[in-house]
């Protein structure tokens, strides 16, 4: 098994739990966020791997950052793997639909996996999870809750007709 460690962060959104697999960052997540493990899978508290990534996270929320350079470790199926990496190409400030990242990820008829596989993105925020839609614009799904969706997009400029799904 590999070694886990974690912190935890303020945030606008709330705490936010870091959790890392050596230096790389595997877990970011929200309190009460569903497909949250339970804690004692986030190892042993120790800040020491997360300074660059608190440091990114406050410039993020600073508006002085608009996407993250970071080394990350996804444990996940080669699938979610291939919709999470690309969720890292959705541009601070801009959505797309389940439907088109889909077709991204080379599965256009898989819209329910992807969305499935978006839900249980591991490393919310970084891997912006929030910036995929419906179909028809509306906020339909984040494991962080939709309000926090709604927030993270109106943070970064995304237009505010979108509505609660």
């Amino acid at each position: 098994m590999t070694t886990r460690v974690h912190t935890v962060v303020d945030s606008p959104i709330g705490e936010l739990t870091l959790v890392a697999v050596g230096d790389r960052l595997a877990g970011l997540y929200m309190e009460e966020q569903r497909h949250r493990p339970p804690d004692e899978r986030f190892g042993t508290r120790d800040e020491t791997p997360f300074a660059e990534t608190t440091s990114q996270l406050k410039e993020y929320f600073a508006g002085q950052r608009t996407e993250f350079d970071l080394p990350l470790h996804f444990d996940g199926t080669e699938f979610q793997r291939a919709v999470w990496t690309e969720l890292c190409r959705i541009p601070f400030g801009d959505t797309v639909s389940y439907a088109e990242l889909a077709a991204r990820v080379g599965r256009p008829s898989a819209v329910r996996a992807v969305g499935a596989a978006n839900g249980r993105n591991p490393i919310s925020i970084v891997v912006p999870c929030h910036r995929v839609i419906g179909s028809g614009g509306s906020l339909t799904g984040y494991g962080g809750g939709l309000p926090r969706k709604q927030f993270l997009l109106a943070f970064e400029g995304v237009p505010g007709q979108l509505q609660l799904g």
